[in-house]
């Protein structure tokens, strides 16, 4: 079955025009082009746009998309990975409206010394608390820092908290971009993706050359960073580390 490029940008929200520029710039050929100029799309045209139109929900940038979605990768396979984010997130989410709908029981009867049964002192953080083990070890190895970002981190507004979140899942995405299309770390390109890191790390702490190149070792060897990195494109927690070094060894002291 096909569709027209009409049919395709009322089912996508997609308008028209951009379809047209996706097809000039390679990012989405149609199935077939008639004589008179019309553009027709199936199956496979319709699913590589589902995954276009999820990497700029990202603010990933369509070169970066384009690397990605041309490389070799099982699309089943990564689609299963960002249906497992995506579900995880979910969770995360039901939980704080849970968290939230409690806590809003207990303002809405004006309990001002006492708390529902349903609605423990420590019920108030739900969704909120990170993995435990990992903060235990992050604060015994890095003391000064933990206490800084810390402080950084309880002055983020939910708002802002979200939006540093997805910036930094659409560098995952840029990076993998970079990596499947075969671009060195130490190509501009990438050590402009890893000065924004940088510059994200730096809200929390300061490291210098040294400490960014531990964060860069951790990234590979504890399996709970590597498996995020990897979720996104095997090899990345690898190529990212590789990408790190070189910008402590070249811009950091």
């Amino acid at each position: 079955m096909a569709w027209s490029i009409a049919d395709v940008a009322r089912m996508s929200g997609v308008t028209s025009r951009t379809l047209r520029h996706y097809d000039e710039i390679g990012l989405l050929p149609p199935a077939r082009t008639v004589s008179n100029g019309h553009r027709y799309y199936e199956r496979p045209q319709l699913l590589r746009l589902q995954q276009i139109l999820l990497m700029r929900e990202l603010d990933v940038g369509l070169r970066e998309i384009r690397a990605v979605l041309d490389s070799r990768a099982d699309r089943a396979t990564v689609l299963r990975e960002h249906h497992a984010r995506l579900r995880t997130e979910r969770d995360r989410l039901d939980t704080l409206v849970r968290t939230i709908a409690r806590t809003l029981a207990d303002l809405e009867q004006k309990e001002e010394n006492a708390m529902t049964s349903g609605n423990r002192p420590e019920n108030l953080f739900e969704g909120f608390r990170p993995d435990p083990a990992m903060e235990a070890e992050v604060r015994e190895r890095w003391p000064q820092e933990y206490a800084q970002s810390r402080q950084a981190v309880d002055a983020l507004s939910t708002e802002t908290a979200e939006q540093w979140q997805r910036e930094a899942t659409a560098r995952m995405i840029r990076l993998a971009g970079h990596m499947t299309a075969g671009t060195p770390f130490d190509a501009p390109p990438v050590q402009t993706e890893l000065a924004a890191h940088y510059e994200d790390v730096r809200h929390f702490w300061t490291p210098n050359a040294d400490a960014y190149k531990t964060l860069a070792t951790t990234y590979v060897d504890d399996p709970r960073f590597r498996a995020d990195f990897d979720r996104v494109a095997p090899g990345l927690a690898e190529y990212t580390r590789a990408a790190m070094v070189a910008y402590a060894e070249a811009r950091l002291s």
